[in-house]
């Protein structure tokens, strides 16, 4: 009998999982990727001045169960993930850090020993979460988390060192209009399921080299292939299944799998003929930016924390996170400011935005900061999918048999995080390898 033969086209963490799934139970697996970089919107970025970062950053929690899996089935190095109980630091206002406790006493002793929250603070933390518990973390479709924060009588200080920078980082939307019903999923796998779940797993090497490197190398020893700087720009169907259009190639695919931004995979369905409606459904999805502004600051410069959250209100203090990459395996110095989301930092040119960071950072701090050696400011303009209550994410299907989606906005409990991406590229390998399973 032949062996097996799928397409994944995109070789960002979606595809790469779906691979690395079907590449373990025997497939033949050819990945075709437009960049020479591996990652898709998790990569590390080359500029002319420093060496690599990342184009954004993205945090793990230990809830993320698929993609810790599939990083040591790759071979990921436990010393790649610095490990951290879940703390929240917002400098002279907020520490909380989980104790190393079962569910709900590491959150109960952080709360008891969290500095900058007052009993009404303490008691309203616990009362949401025990509404969530109550109602077995389900609530209302049409509930924003601005909603479920107004229904549990949330404290203006929570709101605002807590459950807003939390929505705001897991969601990449507002709080109010982010769905509260995957603002509570991740609440539930994460803050209610004990210290292990929410503890933060903060990479210490760049995102391509996290999973996508280590990911092509164990496709290379299963006669798997990867074509990077190879555009694949339509799918037609054909007898025995799908051309790829700039696939060098003659053979058709009978199983493809389209694993590329919602934005690039809605041009490659439609190029079918047969998917114009998922085509426009996925067209219909709305997106987040996210920005990222480095500030290299120089030698014998150390944050409190590696990560740490900052008190955003607008343009003179856009950032929401700020990240110490020199304790993260990165130049010594280097840091890492977040802003999530639309917001009115997107009308300052770039250099009044550097500016602007750098200035809340010493505000926020409490101490002078040394101008930057060098900066760089990363905008993806649609980095993740906007996640409001309605949303209608599509599944792994499509209209047309031997062909299927993989990506981090596919339909799942979580918001589009990179748990979500491989989640997704899993859930694909999983499908076609039970459909060729029927057909053998």
């Amino acid at each position: 009998m032949s062996v097996p033969v799928v397409a994944v086209i995109g070789a960002g963490y979606a595809g790469l999982a779906c691979a690395v799934e079907l590449a373990r139970a025997g497939v033949h697996v050819t990945v075709f990727e437009r960049s020479h970089t591996l990652g898709g919107r998790a990569r590390v970025v080359h500029k002319e001045h420093h060496r690599g970062i990342d184009n954004g950053q993205h945090i793990l929690i230990g809830a993320y169960s698929e993609l810790t899996r599939l990083l040591r089935l790759t071979g990921c190095s436990p010393k790649q993930l610095l490990h951290l109980p879940l703390t929240l630091h917002v400098p002279g206002r907020l520490h909380l850090k989980a104790a190393a406790l079962p569910a709900p006493f590491h959150l109960a002793l952080g709360l008891l020993r969290a500095k900058g929250l007052d009993w009404a603070d303490r008691l309203a933390m616990l009362r949401l979460m025990r509404w969530l518990k109550k109602r077995a973390f389900r609530v209302p479709p049409d509930m924003t988390v601005t909603g479920l924060l107004r229904e549990t009588r949330q404290t203006p200080a929570l709101v605002q060192l807590i459950w807003e920078p939390l929505c705001v980082a897991a969601l990449n939307t507002p709080a109010a209009d982010a769905a509260a019903q995957v603002f509570a999923n991740v609440l539930r796998d994460s803050l209610a399921a004990g210290a292990a779940a929410s503890e933060l797993l903060l990479p210490r090497v760049d995102l391509s080299e996290l999973f996508p490197v280590p990911a092509a190398r164990f496709l290379a020893t299963r006669r798997g292939r990867l074509r990077t700087g190879n555009a694949i720009e339509a799918i037609r169907p054909v007898a025995g299944g799908y051309r790829l259009e700039g696939d060098p190639g003659s053979q058709p695919w009978p199983q493809v799998v389209v694993a590329t931004a919602p934005y690039h995979a809605s041009g490659l369905l439609a190029s079918t003929g047969g998917c114009d409606r998922l085509a426009a459904q996925i067209d219909a999805l709305e997106h987040e930016p996210i920005v990222s502004v480095y500030l290299a600051l120089g030698k014998g410069l150390r944050l409190p924390e590696p990560m740490m959250g900052l008190v955003s209100d607008g343009v003179a203090n856009p950032a929401q996170w700020v990240f110490d990459r020199g304790q993260l395996g990165g130049t010594e110095g280097l840091l890492s400011c977040v802003i999530s989301a639309h917001g009115a930092h997107e009308s300052l040119p770039r250099d009044e935005l550097i500016l602007a960071t750098h200035a809340q950072l010493e505000r926020q701090l409490g101490r002078r900061l040394p101008s930057p050696e060098w900066s760089q400011v990363i905008v993806e303009k649609r980095a993740t999918i906007a996640c409001r209550p309605g949303i209608q994410r599509p599944g792994n299907r499509t209209p047309l048999r031997g062909l299927w989606l993989a990506g981090d906005y596919i339909d799942s409990d979580y918001p589009a995080t990179l748990e979500s991406a491989v989640r997704s590229g899993v859930a694909c390998a999983n499908a076609i390898l039970a459909e060729l399973g029927r057909a053998a």
